[in-house]
């Protein structure tokens, strides 16, 4: 089991910077894949980016590119997500989550077992 816990989360304007983070307690947080997944109103929750275990690989969403960067540090129990040149599409609730799946199934958001209970980001001016 598993627990996350996001913090970070704020207005921000329009090509500003936020970093988001996630603690997490119990169970071995260096053994699942870690990801971000964000979910606008009335939208579908959808993955942003993802990195695994060891911290050398990471995926990103298109929209994510260049412009974020996912984080962990597995000694603290802790992955980030810094975000820059942010726009007002960027508003949502951001989700931290635990799992561990496949490379091809990494932005399923099904494939992940745990979640925080997630941290609001808005962006407007």
């Amino acid at each position: 089991q598993v627990q996350l816990v996001e913090s970070g989360g704020d207005l921000v304007r329009p090509g500003g910077s936020l970093r988001l983070d996630c603690s997490a307690s119990g169970g071995a947080f260096s053994s699942y894949t870690m990801a971000w997944f964000r979910q606008a109103p009335g939208e579908e929750r959808e993955f942003v980016t993802a990195i695994r275990v060891s911290g050398g690989t990471t995926h990103y969403a298109d929209s994510a590119k260049g412009r974020f960067t996912i984080s962990r540090d597995n000694a603290k129990k802790t992955v980030s997500l810094q975000m820059n040149r942010l726009k007002p599409e960027d508003t949502a609730v951001y989700y931290c989550a635990a799992g561990r799946p496949i490379l091809s199934a990494l932005r399923d958001k099904s494939m992940y077992y745990y979640w925080g209970q997630g941290t609001q980001v808005t962006v407007s001016s």
